[in-house]
């Protein structure tokens, strides 16, 4: 067995992914979460981001909307986070929470990893995990993951 096509991807609700789901035009991923940065200064490297990925109906990652909301260990304003996010998810048309299954895609922002990327190895076995969010997703591809 390999890493499916589409990576199935459970919605959540007041947990990890209750902000995930369908829009008109495909799925979409939205998150609050930290990361760390790939910059020399250690005050500055890890950092906060409201994202938005957004998928085809076939769940080909298309476009995302990724804002840096602060810099720091701590998010230490997290009704601003949610607004930023809320302000994210408003711009998609006929948003609904929803089970996802998405291709897997990379991409690099700030100096921060973002994606569902095969980590497939020998060890591991079949294995995709979720970036910045690091949710690990594998058989039996049933939506679940691993944190």
């Amino acid at each position: 067995m390999a890493v499916p096509q589409r990576i199935p991807i459970a919605h959540e609700p007041d947990y990890r992914t209750d902000t995930i789901g369908r829009y008109a035009a495909g799925y979409f991923y939205a998150a609050v979460h930290g990361a760390r940065r790939d910059v020399d200064d250690l005050d500055e490297s890890f950092a906060w981001y409201a994202y938005v990925h957004r998928f085809d109906h076939d769940g080909r990652h298309e476009a995302s909307t990724i804002r840096r909301i602060g810099v720091g260990r701590y998010l230490t304003d997290p009704q601003a986070a949610d607004r930023i996010l809320a302000t994210l998810l408003d711009e998609l048309d006929a948003p609904r929470f929803d089970d996802i299954a998405v291709q897997p895609f990379r991409l690099t922002y700030d100096g921060v990893l973002f994606g569902l990327v095969d980590e497939s190895d020998a060890d591991r076995g079949d294995w995709a995990e979720l970036y910045p969010d690091r949710l690990g997703f594998t058989q039996p591809w049933d939506g679940s993951y691993s944190t």
